[in-house]
């Protein structure tokens, strides 16, 4: 499992250098094979190739005619690409996804339980702040027991 902040930088040819908490995770669990996407264009989100294929296996099982299913798809393709770690613990960020998200310099890394999460840290840390938790958000997390 992925978990916490581990607050990284993206060189200027946008490799992120897998932080060594996440990289341990990956070297135990996973490949070198990941699919970076995102639904929004503000967030990467790192996907170890196996996990995402287990988001495509429930896909496969949905009608082609599916509404949501047709727009998931073109939004995580549009943004994704398979990339392979390299020797250095590096992963490229599709430039595209790169330049929406602007994730460039000092980023955040988030453990997202079965993936990572990359975003620009400033955007991020200023999310926080103005996104306060709620008396709603305890209340549903109450509802599922957490």
């Amino acid at each position: 499992m992925f978990r916490g902040n581990h607050p990284t930088r993206v060189d200027e040819k946008g490799r992120l250098k897998v932080p060594a908490d996440f990289k341990r995770v990956i070297d135990e669990k996973y490949g070198t094979q990941f699919y970076i996407t995102s639904l929004d264009g503000k967030v990467a989100q790192v996907y170890p190739f196996e996990e995402w294929e287990r988001i495509e296996q429930k896909l496969a099982a949905l009608s082609t005619f599916n509404p949501t299913k047709k727009k998931f798809l073109e939004r995580v393709n549009y943004y994704g690409q398979v990339i392979e770690m390299d020797g250095q613990g590096r992963l490229l960020i599709p430039s595209l996804l790169r330049d929406a998200a602007q994730i460039k310099g000092e980023v955040a890394v988030l453990g997202h339980l079965t993936h990572l999460e990359v975003r620009n840290l400033e955007v991020f840390r200023k999310q926080v702040e103005d996104e306060k938790f709620t008396p709603e958000d305890e209340s549903t997390l109450d509802k599922l027991g957490i």
